[in-house]
């Protein structure tokens, strides 16, 4: 158990994480009880065929209980995949092939979590990613989720597709280090828009997701009509306090007040899942007019996946990019985003700034993406899950959990710093093809 006096708390440039499990497991004796059992939501994804971690009955109570907590607009969009899940499938079975090696008799007496991004000190490697239309989950959305991660001093990232406005949720997030994901819109004033917006409400680097100009085939959310900019959410506060865009509307003739349904599609056709494919010459023009607005603050390519597309980022000047397939939601029987992480880093690690997303769920899964040379770990669906159950004391509550997690995992697996997560810290299975007893692996 955590030691409330152990003497590297004062040595620390973080909190003892860790105390968090031995606060909950005396909280019952004052008559505090949590919010919500973190590990539902771990056996939801932790499930994989056959039965090789736990009985399959056990993730569909998890999912039902999760259901109940949210619309069902809401439970589809944060649960659909691309397809019939095979990138899904695909991530999380990546996750279980690669084994941590866990040392003994290692002083991790004194150890620390905090590491450096892009310049600003965080309490650990670990990142909210950006997800859209929050308001689904909770009608606090993106306000709880940037709040949240000042507290915690972890790096928050927003969606262009989010719910309320950039000047809000920077506002929210304080003094935080936070990101601005910009889906590109082929209307380039508005992008320039966009863009200095983000600069002057204190966002310190901008994120390009290059794999989502448009939407993949998703069944359910297709079957359902299930788009909420289409429906009662609308435009959302980014669009509705852009200068650019609210000139369109009237160009357009369209008063979102009126007419919010044409409003939000509008905001969406034109501007976010567009259908419109950039380039590499576009990028080019974009990390430019990044830098210019910006003064020079970092940009990232999120979507990378494969090796020659890691080295075209170094090439046109990013600084960084994010290994990701979209959690698996975008392109159905592509490859895991771990295994694209392992030779993206092998190639153009030393070059630029290397992190990654897709399919993380626990502090293991962090563990293994930084031994694979991930300088920096983003998760999306474990905090959407805290804010759809609880809000804001949700989102703290689970993303906390794991924080305490990774903790406790580098201490009983023995390794006291970041630095000594490597590739040398993990076993890794042979790479065969396990043919999923059901395709909608949970």
């Amino acid at each position: 158990m955590s030691d409330p006096n152990n003497p590297n708390i004062a040595l620390r440039s973080t909190p003892q994480w860790g105390l968090m499990q031995r606060e909950m497991f005396w909280a019952p004796n004052d008559g505090i009880f949590q919010p919500f059992d973190t590990g539902e939501f771990a056996t939801v994804d932790f499930m994989i065929s056959r039965k090789l971690l736990i009985d399959a009955k056990e993730p569909e109570k998890v999912k039902e209980l999760a259901k109940q907590r949210l619309t069902e607009q809401g439970w589809l969009y944060s649960s659909c995949n691309a397809g019939i899940n095979w990138t899904h499938y695909a991530n999380r079975m990546a996750f279980y092939r690669h084994q941590i090696i866990p040392r003994t008799l290692v002083d991790t007496n004194v150890r620390d979590t905090a590491t450096k991004l892009f310049g600003h000190n965080l309490s650990a490697p670990i990142g909210f990613a950006p997800i859209g239309i929050n308001k689904i989950y909770h009608p606090t959305g993106e306000l709880s989720v940037a709040s949240v991660a000042q507290e915690l001093n972890l790096a928050y990232s927003l969606s262009s597709a989010g719910s309320y406005s950039i000047e809000e949720v920077g506002a929210a997030n304080g003094p935080g280090t936070r990101f601005f994901q910009l889906y590109q819109s082929p209307d380039d004033e508005q992008v320039l828009s966009m863009l200095e917006r983000a600069h002057q409400s204190g966002y310190t680097a901008c994120m390009l997701t290059t794999d989502t100009w448009q939407l993949a085939w998703r069944h359910h959310d297709v079957f359902n009509g299930n788009y909420a900019f289409y429906h009662e959410h609308g435009t959302g506060g980014i669009g509705l306090n852009d200068p650019v865009f609210l000139k369109r509307l009237r160009e357009a003739g369209i008063d979102h007040e009126k007419e919010p349904k044409k409003a939000g599609a509008k905001w969406m056709d034109e501007n976010i899942w567009h259908g419109h494919a950039h380039t590499w010459k576009k990028t080019e023009w974009l990390i430019k007019e990044w830098k210019r607005i910006s003064g020079g603050k970092p940009f990232l390519l999120k979507g990378i996946q494969s090796v020659a597309d890691a080295r075209h980022a170094v090439e046109i000047g990013c600084d960084g990019i994010v290994v990701s397939n979209h959690a698996g939601r975008q392109v159905d029987g592509a490859i895991a985003s771990l295994d694209a992480l392992e030779k993206i880093v092998e190639a153009v690690g030393d070059r630029l700034v290397v992190t990654f997303d897709s399919g993380v769920r626990s502090a293991a899964d962090v563990f293994k993406a930084l031994a694979l040379g991930a300088k920096f770990v983003f998760v999306g669906r474990l905090w959407v899950w805290g804010l759809a159950i609880a809000g804001r004391t949700g989102v703290k509550h689970i993303m906390k959990a794991l924080l305490a997690e990774f903790d406790i995992l580098m201490n009983v697996s023995g390794y006291a710093k970041l630095e000594d997560i490597d590739k040398d810290a993990i076993d890794t299975l042979p790479r065969v093809a396990i043919m999923p007893t059901d395709a909608q692996v949970v």
